[in-house]
């Protein structure tokens, strides 16, 4: 399988995705088809000294090396009883090309997000996990695992938060009460942007952790004019996803004015043009914190130039 086989597995905006399920130590994990690159067959990994616990080491495939993360580790799981019949995972999101070696790969299913439920919190507590959430299929269910919180905890400077001090303080922003939604399910994100924005200048901040949630605040402001001045949403997402958030806002006659930024790991070439096709107004990817107050700026800066922005939902 490789990226041009996963452009046409779906249509834009149906509020589904495609899930490669995988196995590790006889439990079902499943991926985000838009984050694989390619399946390669087990190899021997050149060992790295002193590299982080779950990190293998490198593999070369296709001229390219690429960092080998042990998900059976990382999990505390137990190892492969033959590697040699074990899977690379070549993944690109967030910027990043990772191997994330697993024990076993089963098929693809495609799912609606309106099937996938976040964790219990009785799961992890107060902490995030890397189980964003629980499809639910007729004999068993998938776990989807956050590949983003995983390379975060290997490698912090690559994540979002690295990138954070590139944006710029505006504690007296003109835009300061400017509200902005926020479509976001992980809390660590989720407080990271609004932290950005703060920081930035704007106080006004409205979170939401899925799409679902998003739209229906949007559907109980429609009647009050400046009650949502941009929107920023993830694209993967339990209940709704960004692309399916983004299109039914378009779509809308009240709404289809308010400009939405997706701020996402799966900025692609294939996911920029999903994205144009259901109406985003800017796209970026998630290490790109910084370019997204600069964007946010620019859209709200253009608007009140045309002296719509007042006359948003």
């Amino acid at each position: 399988m490789d990226k041009k086989e996963n452009s046409i597995l779906l249509e834009t905006g149906t509020n589904e995705l495609q899930v490669l399920e995988f196995v590790i130590a006889g439990n079902h994990f499943g991926i985000n088809v838009a984050k694989v690159r390619e399946l390669v067959r087990y190899q021997e990994v050149q060992r790295i000294p002193h590299s982080q616990p779950s990190v293998e080491g490198i593999v070369w495939s296709r001229d390219e090396i690429f960092t080998v993360v042990d998900l059976a580790k990382f999990m505390d799981f137990p190892a492969s009883e033959d590697p040699s019949r074990d899977i690379l995972i070549i993944t690109d999101f967030n910027q990043m090309s990772v191997a994330f070696h697993v024990h076993k790969v089963d098929s693809i299913r495609r799912i609606s997000w309106e099937t996938v439920e976040k964790p219990s919190p009785a799961i992890y507590g107060d902490r995030e996990g890397i189980v964003t959430g629980i499809a639910k299929l007729s004999d068993r269910i998938i776990a989807l695992i956050d590949f983003e919180k995983i390379m975060y905890e290997i490698t912090p400077s690559s994540s979002v938060g690295a990138h954070a001090d590139e944006a710029e303080e505006n504690p007296g922003h003109s835009n300061s009460l400017k509200p902005i939604l926020i479509a976001e399910d992980s809390p660590m994100l989720n407080k990271m942007i609004t932290d950005v924005l703060h920081k930035a200048g704007y106080q006004n901040i409205i979170k939401t952790s899925n799409g679902q949630e998003a739209w229906d605040y949007l559907q109980g402001v429609k009647d009050k004019p400046g009650s949502v001045a941009c929107v920023i949403t993830d694209i993967e997402m339990p209940r709704m996803d960004g692309h399916h958030l983004t299109k039914r806002i378009k779509e809308d006659r009240d709404l289809s004015k308010i400009p939405v930024v997706i701020f996402s790991s799966l900025i692609t070439d294939v996911t920029m043009l999903k994205g144009k096709e259901v109406g985003a107004d800017a796209q970026l990817s998630k290490p790109e914190i910084g370019q997204l107050v600069q964007t946010i700026n620019r859209i709200i800066s253009v608007m009140k130039k045309r002296g719509e922005i007042e006359s948003l939902c």
